[in-house]
């Protein structure tokens, strides 16, 4: 099975190019980000078309997640218990045949000690009683999406000048581990130890061109996710050329 995250960065505006990558990668399920539609206008008929089902959540300007699959989704979740109706849409969990899957847009956070840097960090434990209210690490769980937090060095061009910056601090990384806690394993890091994979690039300093970029969005997987697992991979060829989002899609891909 190949699993996918990609914030997608306005999936109206990339849709043309989001439609030509499903053509040409095939992914049985592709989690997207930062769709920025509200779900009276999302556009699901070319999608469909494509062969997929599709759940989203979305909201105007800002945030949403959708998930395509081609398969049924069950047990559908939009929304952190306690959340209401204004509260930003970001997250989307199912059930696809025998696995649990979360598709997570992570709040950006702005700047460490912010209001919506605290927020981030709330949101993060949130995530985690839901986890362990609901669900089990002896289960497949996949916990993917967009999480903006680096986990070490390895996933930073420049660590010592982000250092304790957003992204990259202390509390959000402590963050992610609380999370991880819950019995879930860096589906990347099983595979590729080395230092220079990243997943988004500034468009605006043309980090691309530069290779200066981040890994921030990850594949976190329970045991028996993880023991299926046979590689995770950045694509990077899909951040190539104009009009593309500032992320890659990161590939998982499970054995049966």
């Amino acid at each position: 099975m190949k699993i996918v995250t990609w914030n997608v960065n306005s999936v109206r505006a990339r849709m043309s190019l989001l439609l030509d990558w499903l053509a040409d990668h095939d992914p049985d399920i592709l989690c997207l980000q930062e769709t920025k539609v509200v779900d009276d206008l999302f556009p699901a008929e070319p999608l469909e078309d494509a062969g997929y089902n599709i759940e989203f959540t979305g909201q105007k300007s800002y945030n949403g997640v959708a998930t395509l699959s081609k398969y049924p989704m069950e047990g559908v979740i939009k929304a952190l218990p306690g959340d209401g109706d204004s509260e930003p849409k970001r997250i989307l969990g199912c059930i696809v045949k025998d696995t649990v899957v979360f598709n997570l847009y992570v709040p950006n956070g702005r700047e460490v000690d912010h209001e919506q840097y605290h927020y981030k960090l709330a949101w993060l434990k949130r995530m985690r009683k839901l986890l362990d209210d609901e669900f089990s690490a002896d289960e497949k769980v996949i916990v993917t999406g967009d999480f903006n937090i680096t986990f070490d060095d390895r996933d930073v061009h420049n660590p010592d000048v982000r250092r304790e910056k957003i992204h990259c601090s202390t509390p959000e990384r402590e963050a992610m581990a609380h999370l991880m806690d819950f019995g879930l394993g860096d589906g990347l890091r099983k595979h590729h130890e080395e230092e220079g994979i990243y997943t988004w690039w500034s468009h605006r300093e043309r980090g691309f061109e530069k290779n200066q970029g981040l890994r921030i969005d990850h594949f976190l997987l329970s045991e028996p996710s993880l023991e299926i697992c046979e590689d995770v991979l950045v694509d990077t060829k899909s951040r190539e050329g104009k009009g593309t989002s500032d992320h890659a899609p990161v590939i998982a891909l499970f054995r049966d």
